[in-house]
């Protein structure tokens, strides 16, 4: 059972029992009945077998020394492979004792002249083993600069090396994928490494080997990107908001997806979901990789239970199920459900089931609200969540309970109306008029809220926040939202995350701190920083060159989206008209200019007089 204080006290507590698995009990006793081995590394061993825990091993080493080669990491692998097959014929031996985070870690520390590759990550090796991992997960380094792109053997080569030594082509395959992606949860890297073998299978057939490649690498890097950010999204939120935060989010989710599953079946999952995120996000790739398979394995001997949309996957090789099922879609709702407004509206005693059971009353309204609606992002179901639970709070501490939250309907509806207004006003400018207008906006917008971020981050953010509408607005309503709001909730956290190490603004800070589930409608919220003060005028950042009308078409928009944001910047109380009038200035100054002979006089000329004018349109004296 999990305790009141395992969940986010924002939204309702969840309680997941532990009953007995009817089958597959060896596949995941982990779930269950938890057992206590005398050596972990022995028992993942047995567990994984030796190409998987080989293969594992590198993705951790690779993941923690980015700068190591091949080869070199093969070695490290090696050591931890000849323990782990000692500790499997004597578990009683004493290094066979030790964590699988210390033995690797301690393995990374033995590394002759770790100091001279890696500087101050040899600190790490001198802290507590509570302290350890942490120093070393600071320092991997996304998409690092000095790991080489991937250059793949020419098209007469590679089919042979691969169909010459499996092992070693594939070894090699996962170490670039691993030191490049040190973030990436190892089951994925395994899915990934399955999805190019089954490529090289295929093309290695067609007389143009490598034009059939060429489209399948494409897929696959783009699908290696999309799970990144979704697993570092993850990560960050397990990371900032904790385990309750984290298992919320996760019950509304599988609510979603496996809606036909019973209440109890979705709470068994939400604690070991936790777990596994928690060993992937720590770095603890065996762990992560064993415990994630057996929650599979689990998952697969009842597929029937949870959903219809899983059953190909679990007919899959293990590396490929765990990723296959991540992907399914979800399961169609069931049909006969019931109106939960009787339940939790129209009936008259509701207070007593809140305050008798109130963990369990709360989880259960979650999962059933959730599984009812598949079109709502994670986010909107916690924020209603709250609204309930905060009336119920009120109410049934009144004379008159059933009363007061007799219009609860209406109270929650508010929370989806925000949100639907919010996603239906951007799709519309979007779609009315297009992208560059639509980047221009979110420009406006979010540099008047946090003028303190460079210019380049905002452009970024705002191309970001472009590319959500661009995916979710052409999606049909009943996706849209949810796909606007999760994916807007990605940038969001990507913004905050910066701002812990460079901090913006105090109303950036709460919004990112205060609320997981209402920081989207925190961030719409936000108005202009009235704290800000603001740099002196600069006619520097008017940077007016022949370029303006030779430069393709997208860097002259860049650049002019940068004058936007730079202007702001120094007024961020600009209003729509002041900023018109400059741009429309900019844009007849550009038209004149590049239709002359001399076009560097005339810009020198006519961006004099675009400075003044812009000086006075603002108010800001000379």
């Amino acid at each position: 059972m999990l305790h009141t204080s395992e969940i986010w006290p924002e939204v309702p507590r969840i309680y997941s029992s532990r009953g007995s698995s009817t089958a597959n009990e060896h596949h995941c006793s982990f779930i269950f009945f938890p057992v206590d081995h005398k050596s972990e590394i022995a028992h993942r061993y047995n567990d994984l077998k030796e190409e998987t825990f080989k293969a594992v091993a590198m993705i951790t080493f690779a993941q923690y020394l980015q700068r190591c080669s091949y080869d070199g990491l093969s070695k490290l692998v090696k050591d931890v492979v000849d323990l782990a097959q000692k500790c499997v014929a004597n578990e009683e031996a004493p290094e066979c004792s030790k964590s699988l985070p210390s033995i690797f870690l301690d393995e990374i520390c033995h590394v002759e002249k770790l100091r001279d590759s890696y500087g101050a990550m040899a600190d790490c090796c001198a802290k507590a083993d509570s302290e350890k991992n942490e120093c070393f997960l600071s320092f991997k380094i996304p998409q690092p600069d000095f790991v080489q792109p991937y250059q793949r053997p020419a098209s007469d080569v590679i089919c042979k090396e691969y169909e010459d030594n499996r092992v070693s082509f594939l070894g090699h395959f996962i170490y670039s994928v691993a030191r490049r992606n040190p973030f990436l949860y190892a089951p994925t890297i395994l899915s990934v490494a399955a999805d190019y073998e089954h490529a090289l299978q295929s093309c290695c057939k067609e007389s143009d080997v490598g034009a059939c490649l060429d489209g399948k690498e494409t897929t696959i890097r783009e699908k290696v990107k999309k799970i990144s950010v979704k697993q570092q999204y993850s990560c960050g939120i397990l990371k900032k908001f904790g385990d309750r935060i984290f298992q919320a989010d996760k019950l509304v989710f599988l609510s979603q997806k496996y809606p036909k599953a019973s209440f109890t079946e979705i709470s068994k999952l939400i604690h070991d979901v936790k777990d596994v995120y928690k060993e992937c996000c720590e770095g603890d790739m065996v762990e992560c990789m064993d415990d994630r398979a057996e929650l599979v394995n689990y998952m697969c001997s009842k597929h029937e239970t949870f959903s219809s949309k899983i059953k190909d996957c679990c007919e899959k090789p293990i590396v490929e199920r765990s990723q296959c099922i991540m992907e399914a879609d979800f399961d169609d709702k069931p049909e006969d459900l019931p109106s939960l407004v009787e339940k939790y509206i129209q009936d008259k005693e509701v207070c007593k089931s809140f305050e008798a059971g109130h963990d369990a009353f709360m989880s259960e309204f979650v999962y059933e609200y959730s599984r009812r609606h598949p079109e709502f992002s994670t986010q909107l179901i916690l924020r209603i969540a709250k609204g309930y639970e905060t009336l119920l709070e009120k109410c049934c501490k009144t004379d008159n309970p059933a009363e007061c939250y007799a219009n609860a309907q209406d109270q929650l509806n508010e929370h989806i109306k925000e949100t639907q207004d919010v996603v239906k006003t951007n799709c519309d400018l979007l779609t009315t008029h297009g992208e560059a207008d639509f980047l221009k906006a979110l420009l406006i917008r979010y540099t008047k809220k946090m003028p303190q971020v460079s210019t380049e981050t905002l452009l970024e953010i705002g191309k970001k926040m472009t590319g959500v509408g661009i995916k979710c607005c052409k999606l049909s309503e009943d996706k849209r939202l949810r796909c606007s709001e999760g994916y807007l909730s990605m940038v969001i956290q990507d913004m905050c995350r910066r701002q812990e190490t460079s901090p913006i603004n105090d109303n950036v800070s709460h919004c990112c701190s205060d609320s997981y589930a209402y920081r989207r409608p925190c961030f719409s919220a936000m108005g202009v920083d009235t704290k800000y003060v603001p740099p002196p005028f600069n006619p520097e950042m008017f940077n007016f060159d022949e370029k303006l009308c030779s430069a393709p078409a997208e860097e002259r928009a860049v650049g002019q989206m940068k004058l936007l944001v730079n202007l702001i910047k120094r007024k961020p109380q600009m209003t729509e008209e002041q900023i018109k009038t400059i741009a429309d200035g900019f844009t007849a100054m550009v038209d004149k200019c590049c239709k002359q002979s001399d076009i560097e006089t005339c810009f020198g000329e006519e961006g004099a007089n675009l400075i003044v004018q812009s000086r006075a349109t603002l108010g800001i004296g000379a």
